[in-house]
This record gives C-alpha cells, sequence and structure tokens, in this order.
C-alpha cells in the first residue's frame, strides 16, 4: 500500500541536474565522491549563510545572534559559523574547544546546561567565557574556582522561567525541570549573589525549542522580557546580557509549514526598543542552533540490498538509527513520522513505489524510512535524508553494533 502523506515542503526548494540531486552546486554522486565513501553528512555552506542573512533582514539591529554548538559541533561548519553570528553557546568542555579552536573570541562564548563538572568550570572560567549558572552549587564552584585561578569569572543566572513555550516540539521550562533555577527562587539566589568573587552578567532564560508557530514565539519572548525586568529589580548590578534562547523550529514531517519570521522579527524590534528603557545596559541575545543548520545538512547513504518480504518492499543502506537516530524516531518522537526523503541519484524517476529505507542492525528500529512513496531503487542507488543538519551525527549511538562511522562535508 502506498503512503498517502502530503509531499513535504522541503522538496520544494531541492534544485538537481538531470537524475541527480544538487547540494551546495554538487551532485550527491559527486558529494560522495569527495568524501571517499557513504554514509556521509554533506552541510550545504550557502544555505547556512543564506539562512543568517534571511535573520539578520528581520532582526532589529540591537539583538545578537548567537549559535548553539551543540546543534552540529563539526569543526568546520563551526569555523563557517563563527564569521557569521555574534557569539556561541557551549555545553561541555569538549564544545568550548571546538569553539576557541573556530575562531569566537572567549567573551562572544557563553556555556549552559546542567551538572557541569568542576573541570569543565575550571576551562571555562580559564577562557574567560561566560558561564550560565543553573544552580546555587555551581555559584559556589565558580567562585572557589576564581579565587584559585585569582579571576573573577562572568557569570548569567540560567532561569527556569514560570510559563512554558506552547506547542514546543521540546520544553525546556515552565515546570519542573533540570535546567536552570526556578524563577521564584532567583531573586533569593541573587540576595546572596558574591558580586566580590563573580561578575554577575544578566540572566538566560530559556522555556523550549523547535516551535513553528509565530504566535507562539512571541508569547514566551514576551513573557520572558516581563521576566527578566522583574528579576532586574532584585539584580546585584546592571543586566548587561540577557539570552531570550531560540526555539525557532523546522519543519520535519508532511503537513508543517514553515515558521513564520516577519512577526517574530517585528516583535524583537518592539521587545529591543522597550529593553532601551527598562534595561539600557544589556546586550540582547537570540540563541539558535537547528534553525540556522538543520535545512542544509543532508544525509546521504547507500542501497545495499533491496529485499521483498510479504509484498513489503525494504531498501537495506549503509545507514541506520547508529548513524542518524533523529530520523529513525528514537530521538523523542512518539508517534513516529518519516523525515523527508530522497533517492538522490533518481531525482527524474517517474517509477515509484512504497518502499522502507533500513540500515544494517539487528534490530527492528533501525528503520530511516517507514512505507514511504519514492522512486524504484536498485543496489548502488543513494538514500537522501533531508532536513539532517542538526542534532544528526554527534546525537546518535555510533558505537551500537561496531559500523564504520559516516563521512562528514561541508560543501562547496
Amino acid at each position: 500500500m502506498r503512503s498517502r502523506t502530503p509531499q513535504h515542503a522541503a522538496l520544494a526548494r531541492l534544485e538537481r541536474r538531470g537524475a541527480q540531486l544538487l547540494i551546495g552546486g554538487l551532485t550527491v554522486e559527486e558529494v560522495c565522491a569527495r568524501a571517499g565513501r557513504t554514509p556521509v553528512y554533506a552541510y550545504d555552506r550557502t544555505a547556512i549563510a543564506g539562512r543568517v542573512a534571511e535573520l539578520r533582514a528581520v532582526l532589529p539591529r540591537e539583538m545578537h545572534l548567537h549559535y548553539a554548538v551543540k546543534a552540529n559541533p563539526m569543526p568546520e561548519l563551526v569555523r563557517e559559523m563563527a564569521a557569521l553570528v555574534d557569539g556561541f553557546d557551549v555545553a561541555s568542555a569538549g564544545e568550548l574547544s571546538v569553539a576557541l579552536a573556530g575562531g569566537m573570541a572567549p567573551a562572544r562564548i557563553s556555556f549552559a546546561g546542567p551538572g557541569k563538572r568542576a573541570a569543565e568550570l575550571e576551562a571555562a572560567v580559564a577562557a574567560g567565557i561566560t558561564v550560565h549558572a543553573e544552580s546555587e552549587r555551581e555559584l559556589g564552584e565558580l567562585a572557589r574556582i576564581g579565587r584559585t585561578l585569582q579571576r573573577r569569572p562572568a557569570v548569567a543566572l540560567r532561569v527556569n522561567p514560570d510559563f512554558e513555550l506552547k506547542s514546543a516540539g521540546m520544553k525546556m521550562g515552565g515546570g519542573p525541570a533540570q535546567f536552570g533555577i526556578d524563577a521564584e527562587q532567583v531573586p533569593e539566589v541573587l540576595a546572596s549573589f558574591d558580586t566580590g568573587a563573580l561578575d554577575f552578567r544578566g540572566f538566560h532564560i530559556f522555556a523550549g525549542s523547535q516551535n513553528l508557530s509565530a504566535a507562539a514565539i512571541i508569547e514566551a519572548q514576551n513573557r520572558t522580557i516581563d521576566l527578566a525586568e522583574r528579576l532586574a529589580a532584585a539584580a546585584p548590578g546592571p543586566v548587561r546580557e540577557l539570552n531570550i534562547g531560540g526555539g525557532f523550529g523546522i519543519p520535519y514531517f508532511p503537513g508543517e509549514q514553515p515558521l513564520e519570521l516577519a512577526p517574530v522579527g517585528e516583535n524583537l524590534g518592539q521587545l529591543a526598543r522597550r529593553c532601551r528603557a527598562s534595561l539600557p545596559q544589556a546586550t540582547l541575545i537570540v540563541e539558535l542552533g537547528r534553525y540556522l543548520v538543520g535545512e542544509a545538512g543532508y544525509f546521504i547513504c547507500r542501497v545495499i540490498d533491496r529485499k521483498v518480504s510479504r509484498g513489503r518492499v525494504f531498501l537495506v543502506t549503509d545507514g541506520g538509527l547508529h548513524h542518524h537516530l533523529a530520523a529513525s524516531g528514537n530521538f523523542g518522537q512518539v508517534i513516529r513520522k518519516n523525515y523527508p526523503v530522497v533517492i538522490g541519484n533518481r531525482m527524474d524517476a517517474t517509477e515509484r513505489e512504497a518502499a522502507s529505507v533500513v540500515g544494517p542492525l539487528c534490530t527492528p528500529l533501525d528503520v530511516l524510512a517507514a512505507n514511504m512513496e519514492l522512486p524504484r531503487a536498485m543496489p548502488g542507488d543513494l538514500v537522501v535524508v533531508l532536513q539532517s543538519g542538526a542534532y544528526g551525527l554527534t546525537a546518535s549511538p555510533r558505537g551500537f553494533l561496531s559500523h564504520p562511522e559516516p563521512a562528514e562535508l561541508l560543501v562547496p
């Protein structure tokens, strides 16, 4: 039976040369040849720059754009981003090393994440970046480390807001959470903030991610500024940095529509004007990861075998959930849905069939596309999973069953 899901929005922007999908001006076969093997992740350099430019066109001048390195920490891509954005947010000492090696100035790097180890905090303080403290323990550790290193660590408080980002794909605040300090506890923490040992920078307030609703994002941004203004009244000094998070989503599944940027940008402009009066020393920061790189990424794997089992077609590839956990549906999906998938060397094919794309692992969970209408494919053909630029390779269990790792390329 053929899948009857509507065409994915991402398919409309694809370019091809004859039968070949084009990625950054290269055919999919050229990309694989450049990588020297499959599977391979390919990231379109031009598409990333275009997305940043699109954002710059709607963001107010006062709004700084930061890249969340966790979305894709490929070193070459991070170096590219360093020239495009105003700062980085990292989530580990490993990401901090990548960010520094990528050329971003330490003063424009922040470090967020629960459970930072003492060695990670020491690395952050030694590097001179801003730490987003997520607990009173972290504040105490930072003060101790600062005394030891004879430095005054730059610190912002990460706040678990008393609201959530409605319709977010992943909620990061609004209820009990491992992230940040509950908003109602922040005034007490600020009252005991050790300004002699720590340099208070401001707040990081992040309610959720992967949202396609401009109205929901606008509401969360408005409430974020409301909360920041209330907390600033109890702060031990002026707010100099206010990271309002991001939450901008990309369409992964059929029927989803891209986020409408214009109203979000207009609202941010109004908030920026408001903050000139209420938080005059604050640098306003929007932090995005997936939105900047997600749609610029392609996961390419090669069909090893074509099998028909009791009337169903299975395309067995050399890539699977160990390389792309999110596309398999095992990275948070409650009901599994297909990412957009094409046969990259059969873009002009007219003969189509319902087929499932599966990987080489010995588990029924290893599915990249289930019962999806695709061009008829054979061994040697190239399966391409779109929307694969964020939370792909590094978010996957690459050691599972000890198969070879994919290559990664920034093209052209």
